[in-house]
């Protein structure tokens, strides 16, 4: 799966969460900041990540990860 292919399926995870069709969503979207994903809507999203790639993410990784490209960079590494 190409790094662009699993950036575009984990942006429409995010707007499906948010219930916002209408979100850009860049590397540089910080999920707290840009998106106001509260700490339950952020575990329901590393959630739907890890079902949809079949990975796990550990909460150390989660506190490391301050915006959209760290996801994305994490997901890439355990899923190639």
């Amino acid at each position: 799966m190409t790094r662009e292919a699993i950036f575009e399926r984990i942006s429409e995870l995010i707007k499906v969460q948010m219930h916002r069709e209408d979100l850009e969503i860049t590397p540089e979207t910080s999920l707290q900041d840009d998106l106001g994903a509260d700490s339950i809507e952020l575990m329901e999203f590393v959630i739907s990540v890890e079902d949809e790639f079949g990975i796990e993410i550990t909460d150390q990784a989660i506190d490391h990860m301050k915006n959209m490209g760290d996801m994305l960079d994490y997901v890439v590494q355990r899923v190639n």
